[in-house]
């Protein structure tokens, strides 16, 4: 073979030999991209399934997610009007274990959480946890922008968000709910505290469809009683007010207001001072308005008589200290005209001939000394001492010395009207059958029309004038107490808690009232600072609306006062009448 031959040979040898290596070059090339795609594709569908087998958290925060979604009753007035509802809302949750990419999505939600730190969300994501709250009750539109960003592992739940319609309103009757829907005060809270023991003894699930709740409150007189609360804030420039207006036959509350109050919307507004409930969980002196309280008993005793009459000519004296009256007449009173003037001399001898352990034995059988039966958990016990020695009576039967809620107060005005039938007191409709079950007599029916005649006599001669004026034709009567206020342990007497303790019509009486007014200023030069100008007045505006839209026709005549006075008393003006002829 020539050596031009033996070149060529060497030279196709040596392309064949490069093709081939090439081509092994590239089949290697091939087969390691192809495992790493295989290693990379494993690695996916490892996550993949590890996601897909991963276990969906049941709770959220320690709650199971059936009870956080589960929703309230729908709480309604005695007249079918929403007093609370739950609306749906969606709230938003990671569950860390299914994020693929965490810088991704804290880049992705930071825009859409307003408040939030991009270190508290990472802290959020960047766990083990099944379940994380990120954001409690979002509108829709942020949900719906949320959703479209397409983050896995975030997600969103409808919760159940409770809603009063009414605002402020109603707020110390039905309190407010946390961020879980859990009641935690006023009648939310107590539903939820029965609620238990029904699940309890049933074996029920918490999610399940709750029957609505009636209450006994009319929102038509709620509002109307609201309304001249925060009038009589400005209009006195007090710093507190709050009244209460019960069903005397029944025991129903019809309405309940304390101010300064809040929004049950927005719960943390109860957390701002002065916001307890007045009515049912502040106990006061309650001043004048105690008169009532004493006239009751001792007619009920049989030891003093509406006929009788007492000196008042003289300040009583307790050692080194004489209790006098205010504006005091300087004379012999008879007990109605104790009443009418109000004088602390006239009481203190009408107790004392009743008797000051009869008295304190009648401050229990009224119930001053039991705990308030309402429904609402936000409630405060009298302080009344458990004895009394003769001053400590003495100041008891004029209201001071001694501290009673206004429901306290309310209740007992309501059995003295009611023919001295007292029944408990109930956020709740209850039918007059039920009230009967559960009610007690604590006076005779006659010394409930010797109570009825003095309320009413205050009204058309007493502090109670102004009140009458207003309300004219609505039968309403009452007694005022202006009580100087315990400031260092000393009575101030430019601070005053105001009271007006009333009950109407009193020719057939179906409701008693109480209203306060704290640390009230006079209206103008030509009022005063006592309860007759401001709670006195408030009655007269509240009766003179709620009247109507309770059904009660106005009465001009004056025969319905007059069948008021006691026979024993017509007997006796008919005599001065006749000798005055």
């Amino acid at each position: 073979m020539s050596a031009d031959m033996e070149a060529a040979a060497d030279v196709t040898i040596a392309l064949e030999g490069g093709r081939k290596f090439r081509k092994n070059m590239t089949r290697s090339r091939i087969h390691i991209a192809m495992l790493g795609l295989l290693v990379v594709f494993g690695v996916i569908g490892a996550r993949l399934v590890q996601l897909g087998t991963a276990e969906t958290s049941l709770s959220a925060g320690g709650q199971a997610r059936s009870a956080i979604t589960a929703s309230r009753p729908v709480i309604y007035d005695r007249n079918g009007i929403e007093m609370a509802m739950d609306i749906r809302v969606p709230s938003l949750f990671a569950e860390p274990r299914r994020i693929i990419d965490i810088d991704e999505a804290v880049e992705k939600l930071l825009p859409e959480l307003p408040g939030v730190s991009s270190a508290w969300l990472r802290e959020k994501l960047d766990g083990e946890e099944g379940f994380v709250w990120l954001k409690r009750e979002m509108t829709p539109a942020a949900q719906e922008r949320i959703f479209n960003l397409g983050i896995p592992g975030i997600d969103f739940v409808i919760e159940s968000k409770r809603f009063y319609p009414g605002g402020n309103e109603a707020a110390h009757i039905l309190g407010a709910v946390n961020v879980d829907n859990q009641g935690i005060a006023g009648i939310e809270r107590y539903l939820d505290s029965e609620a238990i023991k029904v699940l309890q003894e049933f074996g029920l699930a918490r999610d399940r469809e709750l029957e609505p709740v009636y209450l006994s409150i009319d929102m038509r007189v709620q509002h109307a009683l609201h309304t001249e609360l925060v009038d009589a804030l400005e209009r006195y420039q007090a710093i507190a007010a709050a009244g209460v207006i019960v069903d005397v036959r029944s025991g129903e509350v019809i309405a309940l207001v304390s101010l300064p109050d809040f929004d049950p919307n927005v719960p943390a507004s109860a957390l701002e001072e002065g916001r307890l409930n007045r009515v049912t969980a502040g106990t006061f002196e309650l001043g004048s308005t105690f008169k009532t309280v004493t006239m009751a008993g001792a007619l009920d005793s049989g030891l003093v008589s509406v006929t009788d009459e007492f000196d008042a000519r003289a300040g009583i004296r307790f050692g080194r200290f004489t209790i006098n009256d205010y504006r005091g007449k300087g004379r012999i009173l008879t007990l109605p005209e104790v009443y009418k003037y109000s004088s602390n001399i006239g009481t203190i001898r009408i107790m004392q001939a009743m008797g000051k352990e009869n008295y304190r034995a009648f401050l229990n059988r009224i119930g001053f000394d039991d705990a308030l039966p309402i429904e609402l958990p936000e409630t405060k016990r009298s302080a009344i001492a458990e004895s009394f020695s003769e001053v400590g009576a003495a100041t008891a039967s004029f209201g001071h010395g001694l501290s009673i809620t206004p429901l306290h107060m309310v209740s007992a005005v309501a059995g003295f009207v009611n023919d001295g039938y007292q029944v408990p007191a109930t956020i709740f409709m209850r039918s007059e059958e039920e009230a009967r079950q559960l009610g007690k007599q604590i006076i005779s029916p006659e010394t409930s029309r010797y109570v009825r005649y003095l309320m009413r006599l205050n009204a058309l001669e007493g502090s109670g004038r102004l009140m009458n004026q207003i309300a004219t034709g609505y039968m309403v009567g009452g007694k005022t107490g202006t009580a100087d206020k315990v400031v260092d342990g000393r009575y101030d007497t430019t601070k005053n808690l105001n009271a007006f303790a009333s009950a109407f019509p009193l020719d057939d009486p179906q409701y008693a009232m109480i209203i306060l007014v704290d640390e009230p200023k006079a209206e103008n030069e030509q009022s005063g600072r006592t309860a007759g100008w401001n709670a006195g007045a408030v009655t007269g505006r509240v009766v003179q609306k709620i009247a109507p839209m309770l059904g009660i026709m106005p009465e001009f005549s004056d025969m319905s006062d007059a069948a008021l006075v006691p026979v024993e008393l017509q007997s006796i003006d008919n005599q001065t009448n006749s000798q005055g002829e």
